[in-house]
């Protein structure tokens, strides 16, 4: 098969399309045939050497794909060849087949384009397991998003509001603003020149907050939350450390939670399955539904990788990007 692989780390030019030893699923694993994958800022770290794969897993960027199950793996009966899917990856998107664990499948939901799937499986099961199953956000509570117009942002503005949650976010340029608006977010709060703190509190705090920027925003998170109010950090753009106030957390009973996805088990309360496990059962009727839908800013053929990665380190992309095999 061919994929794309890092010659160094660097910047998005060090990515080559090249041919590479065909995988072969093994017990509990399936082998498909990519249609697409999605582009995420995490590839983009990993492309410069600052995040590396998990122990096991795949060199091959590629966090979430959708494709065709090309073969089945010892013991795997709940899935059948030719079944289209879309994956939550560790690793092995950007290639034409990639061998995925068969808990770590999702049908293609109904009314979604095979190719559009493929900008899925990452940013739902991110959201879901940080604001749903671990922030708790039912109908009714406030959701704060922080870079509401990206991926992961317009994902969990949908996703809120199929729930029948408030949302607010923030965005910089007057497009993505209204883009947020678009998607049912009110208000939108322009990060450059307002105060998200201000503008929360007077809706009474946030009881959620979903924050991809880490210690630069983490004492104005920590005032704008309600009381018993939740922040989920999965992203360090603003730095990894900073001071934290545990008496203000005290006082007003507030938790953090700092939780990836990629490297979780498979297994377990917390792992992978049953977090895609969830996510097919209370997630999945919302997009057949309509309700949440895939954002695709761009289909880029594969080989074109860094043309992808260069669009997404250039900023003001609404939505995800797919490399697409077509």
């Amino acid at each position: 098969m061919y994929a794309i692989a890092i010659r160094e780390p660097g910047d998005p030019e060090v990515l080559e399309w090249t041919e590479q030893a065909d995988p072969r699923p093994g017990p509990g694993e399936v082998l498909v045939d990519v249609a697409a994958a999605g582009v995420n800022r995490a590839d983009l770290s990993q492309r410069q050497g600052n995040y590396p794969p998990p122990k096991g897993a795949s060199e091959i960027l590629g966090l979430e794909c959708s494709g065709t199950i090309a073969e089945l793996g010892e013991g795997v009966v709940d899935w059948r060849v030719g079944d289209e899917v879309c994956a939550l990856l560790a690793g092995g998107g950007y290639a034409e087949r990639v061998v995925v664990p068969a808990a770590q499948l999702l049908p293609v939901p109904e009314g979604v384009d095979l190719v559009d799937a493929a900008g899925l499986a990452e940013v739902s099961c991110t959201v879901w397991s940080n604001v749903v199953m671990e922030g708790g956000l039912t109908a009714g509570k406030l959701l704060l998003v922080h870079g509401g117009s990206g991926g992961i942002g317009t994902s969990a503005i949908q996703i809120a509001r199929a729930l029948g949650a408030r949302v607010a976010a923030t965005a910089g340029a007057a497009e993505s603003r209204e883009f947020c608006r678009e998607l049912g977010a009110d208000p939108v709060i322009g990060y450059r020149d307002e105060d998200f703190v201000e503008v929360v509190k007077g809706l009474g705090g946030a009881d959620v907050i979903l924050d991809n920027m880490g210690a630069s925003y983490l004492d104005r998170n920590l005032s704008a939350l309600a009381p018993d109010g939740h922040l989920a950090v999965i992203g360090m753009q603003g730095g990894r450390k900073a001071e934290l106030d545990l008496g203000r957390m005290l006082v007003k009973r507030l938790r953090i939670s700092v939780l990836g996805l990629r490297g979780r088990p498979l297994d377990g309360p917390t792992g992978k399955a049953a977090i895609v496990a969830d996510v097919r059962e209370k997630l999945w009727p919302h997009v057949a539904a309509g309700r949440v839908r895939p954002i695709v800013r761009s289909r880029i053929p594969l080989p074109e990788a860094a043309r992808a990665h260069s669009l997404l380190e250039a900023g003001g992309v609404h939505g995800k990007i797919l490399l697409t095999r077509s």
